[in-house]
């Protein structure tokens, strides 16, 4: 059974990492919970610097979770963005996984660019706003696969410890 939950864990693990980078997909929770899998194993039975990494990785998936939906908000307004904007980048995001890859990352840049190009702004400050859309994007993802490594780590090390 100690193997079954290794391994399940070791997936929901992996696949965070893939949710990390795919809207549609929780990554951080997922890999906190393939992080829980291993509570019950007899790999870390009773183990209290587990419990204690266990518990402050919680808080930093709820944060970051939480953070991924107001960081590529506030990268937009930030770079002068409307809420049309704001929808683009969203529109973008998704289209975006249909195109792979490249479309993930260049999906929301476009959506926000186009939003406020449909609301009638300037093509500079439409090209500000999806400039900020693209950023507000990587800062999110970078946080979720920050996150989604130390549970790898800590996964890892409690797990050959």
């Amino acid at each position: 059974m100690d193997i079954a939950l290794v391994i399940g864990g070791l997936v929901l693990i992996l696949v965070g990492f893939i949710g990390s980078a795919l809207p549609v997909i929780p990554g951080p929770p997922l890999s906190w919970l393939g992080y829980l899998m291993l509570r019950w194993t007899g790999y870390v039975a009773d183990n209290e610097n587990y419990d204690t990494a266990l518990w402050i990785m919680l808080f930093f998936v709820i944060l970051v979770t939480v953070l991924d939906y107001v960081v590529p908000v506030w990268g937009t307004k930030k770079w002068g963005g409307s809420r049309a904007g704001m929808i683009g980048a969203t529109a973008g995001l998704i289209v975006g996984l249909f195109l792979g890859p490249l479309g993930i990352v260049l999906g929301p840049f476009a959506g926000a660019f186009l939003g406020e190009l449909v609301t009638g702004k300037k093509e500079r400050d439409a090209l500000r706003a999806g400039w900020g859309s693209f950023l507000g994007f990587l800062l999110g993802v970078g946080m979720k696969l920050m996150v989604c490594a130390t549970l790898l780590f800590l996964f890892i090390y409690h797990l050959v410890r």
